[in-house]
Formats: C-alpha cells, structure tokens, sequence
C-alpha cells in the first residue's frame, strides 16, 4: 500500500467517526460519570489494543495534555504475572474477567477496546461486568464481533480495517482524555 493510500485510508476512517457521534458522546458521559462519582476504569484489550489500553491508563493516571490531579484507572494486561497466573490456572479466556470478579467495585467502569470484537477474554470481560451490574464500554472494529451489543455502550469504528479502526480507538482515547482534562482541571 501506498503512503498516500494509507492516509487515505486513516482519514476516512476517522471522518467516518461523526457516524457514531452518539454513541461517542454516552461513552463520555459513563466516564465522566464514573469518574466525578469515585469509581475507576478498569481497561483491557490484547495486542496492539492492549497497548492502547495502557495508554489510556497512563493518560488518566498520569496526565495527558493539562496539569490535574490523578484519576483511577487501571490497564488490566499491564500486570503480566497476574495475566500468566490466570492463564496458565483458569485459561486465558479469563486473563480480564477474573480481575474484574476480583477489583471491581460498584460505581467502577469497564472498558474494553478490540479491533476485531472476537476476543474470548474481551467478551468474558464484558459478560463479568454485566453479571456484576457494571457498565461498560467496547472500543470495536470490524462490524464488533462477538462483542458488540454486550456493552453499555458501543464504539464501533464503521469500515473494516482493523489497523484503521486502532487508529480511530486512539484518537477517541485522545479525544476522551481532552474531556477528562476538562472536566477536571
């Protein structure tokens, strides 16, 4: 592929994130709500997407782009003992919704992010958070996959490129992030 066939290609895909404005404004919402009320995001996602899950973990902890105090949130494949502890006990399948059983409170936040939606462990994560009266959002590519309508709320990057869609998760973690530092600055 060309250099300017993938600008094009990126491009496209995050114009066509005005599609699902709704959906990106009620993920705002459960997180800031989250957020002002004292519960904590709890984020994961395999691969590149679990990659993208420490990142917006990091830009809450930490900082993004405003000095505000520290806001919780947690990468649940950052702790990658813990991840092997469940895989090799109980099978990866359950690397995520064994931590969320385990580290959820009410009031706390479920996020997972796929490019795909097929992920086992992304779907076990989000059927514990259900099971637990959690909400939850899905950061999705691809159609969703198995994942989509699980969520409380659905972020699916329409088209079906998947590195098109991770690019699309990060700018709406940048996106989200900008909110946050607004609000809580």
């Amino acid at each position: 592929m060309s250099l300017e066939k993938a600008i094009q290609r990126s491009a496209r895909a995050l114009e066509s994130l005005a599609q699902i404005r709704p959906s990106i404004d009620a993920a705002a919402a459960l997180i800031l709500g989250t957020l002002r009320a004292g519960g904590k995001l709890l984020i994961c996602g395999n691969g590149g997407s679990s990659a993208e899950a420490s990142h917006f973990a990091t830009e809450l902890v930490g900082r993004f782009d405003q000095a505000r105090r520290s806001l919780p949130a947690v990468a649940l494949s950052a702790d990658g003992s813990l991840v092997t502890c469940i895989g090799n006990d109980y099978g990866f399948e359950q690397a995520f919704s064994r931590q969320i059983a385990g580290l959820a409170r009410p009031g706390d936040l479920v996020i997972v992010i796929s490019s795909s939606g097929k992920s086992p462990n992304v779907v076990a994560a989000l059927r514990e958070a259900s099971r637990m009266g959690l909400k939850s959002i899905a950061f999705l590519g691809r159609g969703g996959g198995a994942a989509r309508g699980i969520a409380t709320c659905d972020l699916v990057v329409p088209g079906d490129s998947g590195p098109a869609a991770q690019e699309s998760h990060l700018f709406l973690i940048h996106y989200l992030c900008g909110l946050v530092d607004e609000e809580f600055k």
